[in-house]
């Protein structure tokens, strides 16, 4: 269980290169820190301290009891001699007057600090690289947008904080198992112009009352913790290399943004718990067999839950179009790009015109080459209206 601490003196990291004083800035995708004027670069010794998870019920508990009241310090740069503060949600970015990379601890903001991180995998270059190519593939996007994903337009890097939920699950269900059977019955339809009846075998469903328990223990279920970006958004940058995350180390997030959780533990579970539902509601589908399922009640209970708070990067940026502005998020790790899009109404337009052009055809051709008429003779034929039994 984590030490949550309340200090209010902020704690500002400095990483200054070794031969011109610069300061250094991670370089995606390695283990150094490097110097963007004179090349130097710092190794970051990795960490050989395990991975911990933290006992869910104990953290909320402590959580309930009063917090000291935080205020949010000023910043010093030590380049410029700029005093200033970050966003509220944010604790490592650049100085606004100099650009200096600027770190500062968590702990001054909120109870629990991040104890694991996944370093940026793939640099600037690389992310802007797969954005062209997402935007390329989208169908009906304005050419305007992807005139923008060729410009030189600037990526911002952000650790992003999430959380992490393991739980063992036990649910006790109630429900129905349908299984289908089939009988047969007279159906209308035409032949020769006229209407006939025939007989076919039409599907009925067979309702059981049933009951039972399911188990299932759940690992690592991820929880964005950022209000910065919509929450579909930030599942769709999954899967992440959650089995590579190594201890925090504030090197790895100079030259880049960083954000508190914005998301509250106990919000964070119950996001959680929503996700392992849908889960658990597939393995009772499952386990009550048949061929159709229909879950009356369901009880979860919830035991040996932990938790874990990492941050994960992103590259981020936006663009307006016809104002509005349009989000889109880079997996700093696999450069899969997630994001909000516009739609050409032209383009969509052109689509459907063609594709009524195309059925048009089809039309005509079998109605010239007599296949409609064969169609219309024959039993998989229903005629267009409905007749009501």
């Amino acid at each position: 269980m984590p030490k949550f601490k309340t200090s209010l003196k902020p704690g500002v990291e400095r990483f200054p290169c070794g031969q011109c004083g610069a300061i250094l800035k991670y370089a995606p995708g390695t283990e150094h820190q490097v110097c963007e004027y004179c090349g130097f670069e710092n190794h970051i010794e990795p960490s050989a301290a395990p991975i911990q998870e933290y006992d869910l019920q104990q953290a909320l508990r402590q959580l309930s009891q009063p917090q000291a009241e935080t205020v949010k310090a000023q910043i010093h740069c030590d380049e410029c001699g700029a005093g200033f503060q970050f966003d509220s949600h944010i604790h490592a970015g650049e100085c606004p007057f100099c650009g200096t990379p600027i770190v500062t601890t968590t702990a001054q903001a909120k109870p629990i600090q991040p104890k694991s991180l996944l370093p940026f995998a793939i640099g600037e270059a690389e992310a802007k690289q797969q954005f062209q190519r997402w935007i390329a593939k989208l169908w009906f996007a304005p050419n305007a947008v992807k005139k923008y994903a060729r410009s030189d337009t600037k990526l911002t890097g952000v650790y992003l904080p999430y959380w992490t939920f393991d739980s063992d699950t036990e649910t006790d269900y109630v429900g129905e198992r349908g299984d289908v059977y089939y009988v047969t019955v007279p159906v209308q339809v035409v032949r020769n112009n006229r209407t006939v009846t025939v007989m076919r075998r039409v599907p009925k469903i067979r309702w059981t009352p049933v009951s039972g328990r399911v188990r299932r223990f759940f690992d690592d279920v991820l929880v964005g913790a950022s209000k910065s970006l919509p929450r579909k958004i930030l599942d769709a940058l999954q899967p992440w290399d959650l089995y590579n995350l190594m201890p925090y180390d504030e090197k790895y997030l100079s030259g880049f943004r960083s954000e508190y959780y914005q998301v509250e533990l106990d919000e964070g579970f119950d996001a959680a718990k929503q996700i392992m539902d849908s889960v658990i509601y597939r393995d009772i589908a499952r386990n009550i067999g048949g061929d159709h399922q229909r879950i009356h009640q369901a009880r979860t209970r919830h035991d040996k839950t932990t938790y874990k708070h990492c941050l994960l990067p992103v590259w981020s940026a936006a663009f307006r179009y016809r104002d509005k502005s349009y989000r889109f998020v880079i997996n700093g790790r696999t450069g899969k790009v997630q994001g909000e899009r516009p739609y050409s109404g032209w383009k969509i337009g052109f689509a459907v015109l063609a594709a009524l052009l195309t059925a048009a055809g089809i039309y005509y051709y079998l109605e010239t080459s007599g296949a409609l008429q064969k169609l219309q003779q024959s039993d998989y034929y229903v005629a267009p209206y409905h007749q009501q039994w």
